[in-house]
C-alpha cells in the first residue's frame, strides 16, 4: 500500500454498525465460554484445569522429575507464562503453590522446597526464593505422554506443542478434587481416597449396571487432606453423590486429655476421671486457616459467647494441637463442643458440586456413577491409542529388522554392490525387493554390526515383535481384554496407594453426628483476655481481647505508646515507678479502650517527679530481677510485691540520686545474671549469688569508677546470652561462650562480645 493510500483511507470505514445489546451479548458469550472451558472447570479425564496441566507439562519439559534436583519456581513460572499460559505470573505461581501444599491437595503433584505457605493461612514466599520439582503422583498422571495416547495441540502462539489432557491412570479428579468459579456456573469437588476410588471403579468395570448404593459402600465419601470428621448420615452423603450436588458438614477432630497430662489418649470427648481435663483439637476442617480458627475461638471468649471456656492455646508444631481449657472440670464437653461448632469454623459446610468438562469439553454436573463411567471410557480409549501406537512402532521396526536379515543372508553380494555401484541404493532395492527405508537402514549400518551374533539377535527380536503384535491385535479386537488390562493396571496402582500406606491411609473419619446438645449461656467464672495499653504520659486503658501488639493505637496529641501487653481480667498488674515503688492494678478494673483511657495517677498516688519504669503481669509463682542505676539489686518474689493501696509499696531503695532501671521477669530455668554498665563493661555471675528479698537496697552487682548500671538480665548459661540486634525486626544474637565473662558478683567486668549493642541494652 502506498503512502497516499494510507493517508486517504478513512478509519471510520472499519466501523461496523450493530445494535449494542447484540454486540455485547456475542462478545460476552465468547468470554463466558472461554472461562468455562479453558480456565475454571476441570476435565474429568485428568481432573486438571489448563493452568495446572501447563504447569506440570512445563516442569516435565524442564526434567524436574522426583529424582532430579529442584529448580527455582521463578524458572517454572517463566516457562509457563512465556510458552503456554499467557496470564499473570502471580496467578500461575499461586496455582503452583496449591499443587505443592499437602494441606490443600490430598495427593500433592508438586514437591516444594522452601516456604510454600502453611495451614495457619500464611502465604508462600516469592517465587524467586522457592524451588520445586514433580512428585511421583504427578509422573503417574503424565505417564504415557510419549506413547501416542493423547492429542497434542499448538500453544497460544503456535511455537510449541502441549498435550490436550494427561493420559495417566491416576484418578486425579476424585483423588485431589477441584474448585473453580466460571461464568454462570461453578465446581466444587472434594478429594477422595485413591484406594476407595479404585475399588468403586473396579466394581463398575465388572458390572456396568451396578447400583449407586454399592458404589457408596466402596467409596463412602470424601477424604480431606486435613482430615477432620464428616458429620453426615450415609443417606445424606449418598444423595449428594447420586445427583452431583449437596452440602456436607465437616468438623474438626477432638480428643480429651487430663489437664496435667501430656499423654494424648483417643478418648473422644469423655471427661477424664479424677481431675480436670482439656480438649485438644488435632484436626481442623478442610480449607480453614488454623490462625483464623484460633482467633475466632479467642473472640468468642472475649465477647462472652463462650463463658464455659477459659483459654485457648496453640501448641502446634508439624501436627495441629490447639488446646482448649474449660473454666471448670464440671463443664459438659458436649456442651462446649456444640458451642464451638456454632460460633467458629470448627464446623463448616462443603458444597458438593461435581460440575466437570466431559470428553467433548461440555460442562455437565455428574453423579458418581456417571463420572466414573466417563473416566473408564476415557481410559479405555487411551489404552487403545497406546496399543495402536505401539503396533505402528512394531510395524516400522519389523520392516527394518526384515531388511537387516536380508542383508545378513546376502552379505557378500550387498558389500559387492556397495563397493562397485555408484548408486547402490536402487540396485539393492531392485535385486532384493527392499523398501526405501530398508535400503537406507542397510547403507547406514555400522561395520561392527556385521557379526554372526547380530543376526541371531535380529531373528529373536523379530520373533518377539511378532508375538507382541499378535497380543496387541488381540487386545484391540477384544473389549473384554481391554477391561481386563485396565483392571490389572488399576490393581497395581492401588497397591501403591493402599490404605495401609502412609500416603494412602484414610484421614477423614465418616461418622453420623450424635444428637446435638442444646447450647446455653450458663453463668461461669469469667476470665477474659485484655490488651493493656499504657501511654508515655501515663494514660491507661484495657482493650477487649488480645489485639496484635504491633498495631497502631490512638493516643492524645503529643503522646505515644510506652507499655503494651496481654493479660486476663483475673490478672493483677504490677506498675513500677523508677523511684522503686510498686503499685497494683486489677486488669478487670481498667477503663475501656474506646477513648484514650484515664490517667493512671488518678487511681494511684505516684509521685509527680517519678516516671513509670515497668508494667508487668503478676505471677504468684514468679520472680523479678530488680536493679538500680547505682549497681545494686536483688531478686524478689512477685507474690510479695502486690499492694492493695493507692500509695503502693516501696520495694527498692534506690538511694538519693539513683533510679530503678531494671525490672525483668526471671525464667524458671535461668541460672546466671549478666550486668552491663554505662562504661560498657560486662560481668556475669551465678544467680545464687543474688539475694532474694521482699524489699531493700540489694547487693552490689558490679563495681564502677564512674557512671552506673545500664542494664541487667538473667539467662541460662548453657544456652548462652542473647541480645536484641538493631534495625527492623526482632532479630537477636546469642553468644554461647559467655563463660569467659563469668566472675564473682561485684566485679568490674570487661568489654562485652563483639556486636553488643552500642546503647548497652540487652533488649
Amino acid at each position: 500500500m502506498s503512502a497516499t493510500d494510507t493517508t486517504d483511507s478513512d478509519p471510520f470505514d472499519a466501523i461496523v454498525d450493530a445494535p449494542f445489546d447484540s454486540a455485547l451479548s456475542e462478545r460476552y458469550l465468547v468470554y463466558a465460554l472461554s472461562t468455562i472451558t479453558a480456565r475454571s472447570l476441570p476435565d474429568l479425564r485428568d481432573g486438571l484445569k489448563p493452568v495446572h496441566r501447563r504447569l506440570l507439562w512445563a516442569m516435565r519439559q524442564l526434567r524436574l522429575n522426583p529424582d532430579s534436583a529442584f529448580k527455582k519456581s521463578a524458572r517454572v513460572v517463566g516457562d509457563v507464562i512465556g510458552k503456554y499460559h499467557p496470564h499473570g505470573d502471580a496467578s500461575v505461581y499461586d496455582a503452583m503453590v496449591r499443587l505443592a501444599q499437602d494441606f490443600a491437595l490430598r495427593y500433592p503433584l508438586v514437591e516444594g522446597q522452601g516456604n510454600f505457605g502453611n495451614v495457619d493461612g500464611d502465604n508462600a514466599a516469592a517465587y524467586r526464593y522457592t524451588e520445586a520439582r514433580l512428585t511421583k503422583t504427578a509422573m503417574r498422571l503424565m505417564a504415557g505422554l510419549d506413547e501416542g495416547t493423547v492429542e497434542f495441540i499448538p500453544t497460544y502462539n503456535g511455537e510449541e506443542q502441549e498435550p490436550e489432557i494427561f493420559p495417566g491412570l491416576f484418578p486425579n479428579l476424585l483423588a485431589n478434587g477441584a474448585s473453580g468459579i466460571a461464568v454462570g456456573m461453578a465446581t466444587n469437588i472434594p478429594s477422595h481416597n485413591v484406594a476407595e476410588v479404585i475399588d468403586a471403579t473396579l466394581e463398575l468395570i465388572d458390572n456396568p449396571h451396578v447400583e449407586h448404593a454399592r458404589l457408596m459402600e466402596l467409596m463412602p465419601g470424601p477424604d480431606f487432606a486435613t482430615g477432620g470428621v464428616l458429620a453426615e448420615s450415609a443417606e445424606a452423603i449418598s444423595n449428594a453423590y447420586e445427583t452431583g450436588r449437596g452440602s456436607l458438614r465437616v468438623r474438626g477432630r477432638f480428643f480429651a486429655e487430663e489437664a496435667d497430662s501430656a499423654d494424648d489418649r483417643e478418648a473422644g470427648l469423655e471427661r477424664q476421671k479424677g481431675g480436670g481435663y482439656q480438649l485438644v483439637i488435632s484436626e481442623i476442617p478442610y480449607q480453614v486457616a488454623k490462625g483464623k480458627l484460633i482467633e475466632q475461638i479467642a473472640q468468642a471468649i472475649a465477647d462472652k459467647k463462650l463463658p464455659i471456656l477459659e483459654d485457648v492455646r496453640d501448641e502446634s508444631d508439624e501436627k495441629i494441637r490447639i488446646v482448649l481449657v474449660p473454666k471448670s472440670r464440671n463443664v459438659d464437653p458436649d456442651l462446649l463442643k456444640e458451642g464451638l461448632y456454632k460460633l467458629t469454623d470448627l464446623e463448616t459446610r462443603f458444597g458438593l458440586n461435581m460440575n466437570v468438562l466431559d470428553a467433548s469439553r461440555t460442562p455437565m454436573v455428574m453423579g458418581l456413577k456417571e463420572l466414573l463411567s466417563n473416566w473408564i471410557t476415557s481410559q479405555i480409549e487411551i489404552l487403545q491409542r497406546r496399543s495402536q501406537h505401539r503396533l505402528d512402532q512394531i510395524a516400522g521396526r519389523l520392516e527394518l529388522v526384515e531388511g537387516y536379515i536380508i542383508a545378513f543372508l546376502n552379505l557378500d553380494r550387498v558389500i559387492e554392490i556397495i563397493r562397485t555401484e555408484d548408486e547402490p541404493k536402487p540396485v539393492m532395492m531392485a535385486e532384493f525387493k527392499l523398501t526405501d527405508r530398508q535400503a537406507e537402514a542397510i547403507l547406514n549400518m555400522r561395520l561392527r554390526s556385521l557379526r554372526k551374533l547380530e543376526e541371531m539377535q535380529l531373528r529373536q527380536e523379530k520373533d518377539d515383535l511378532l508375538a507382541e503384535r499378535e497380543e496387541l491385535e488381540k487386545l484391540l479386537g477384544s473389549p473384554a481384554r481391554q477391561r481386563t488390562r485396565l483392571k490389572r493396571d488399576l490393581k497395581a496402582l492401588q497397591k501403591e496407594y493402599g490404605l495401609d500406606t502412609d500416603l494412602g491411609a484414610r484421614r477423614t473419619l465418616i461418622a453420623e453426628p450424635a444428637a446435638a446438645t442444646e447450647f446455653s449461656m450458663d453463668a461461669m467464672i469469667e476470665k477474659e483476655p485484655v490488651t493493656v495499653i499504657l501511654s508515655q504520659k501515663g494514660w491507661i486503658r484495657g482493650a477487649k481481647g488480645h489485639l496484635p501488639l504491633d498495631q497502631e493505637f490512638k493516643y492524645k496529641e503529643g503522646d505515644g505508646p510506652a507499655f503494651l501487653l496481654h493479660a486476663q481480667t483475673t490478672d493483677k498488674l504490677l506498675l513500677v515507678a523508677d523511684n522503686g515503688r510498686f503499685f497494683t492494678l486489677g486488669a478487670d478494673k481498667l477503663p475501656g479502650a474506646r477513648g484514650f483511657g484515664e490517667p493512671v495517677r488518678n487511681t494511684l498516688d505516684i509521685e509527680t517527679e517519678a516516671d513509670i519504669a515497668a508494667l508487668i503481669v503478676s505471677d504468684p509463682k514468679g520472680k523479678l530481677l530488680l536493679a538500680s542505676s547505682t549497681g545494686k539489686g536483688f531478686q524478689a518474689p512477685m507474690s510479695d510485691l502486690v499492694s492493695e493501696t493507692r500509695k503502693g509499696k516501696q520495694v527498692v531503695n534506690v538511694g538519693k540520686d539513683g533510679k530503678l532501671v531494671v525490672v525483668r521477669r526471671i525464667e524458671p530455668d535461668h541460672d546466671h545474671v549478666a550486668v552491663v554498665g554505662d562504661n560498657r563493661k560486662l560481668v556475669v555471675f551465678h544467680l545464687d549469688e543474688l539475694k532474694e528479698l521482699s524489699r531493700g537496697q540489694g547487693v552490689k552487682l558490679q563495681g564502677y569508677r564512674d557512671g552506673g548500671l545500664a542494664d541487667a538480665t538473667t539467662f541460662k548459661l548453657e544456652d548462652g546470652l542473647s541480645w536484641t540486634m538493631g534495625g527492623k525486626g526482632d532479630r537477636t544474637r546469642t553468644e554461647t561462650e559467655i563463660w569467659q565473662w563469668k566472675v564473682a558478683r561485684g566485679g568490674a567486668g570487661r568489654l562485652p562480645p563483639q556486636g553488643f549493642p552500642r546503647d548497652n541494652k540487652f533488649g
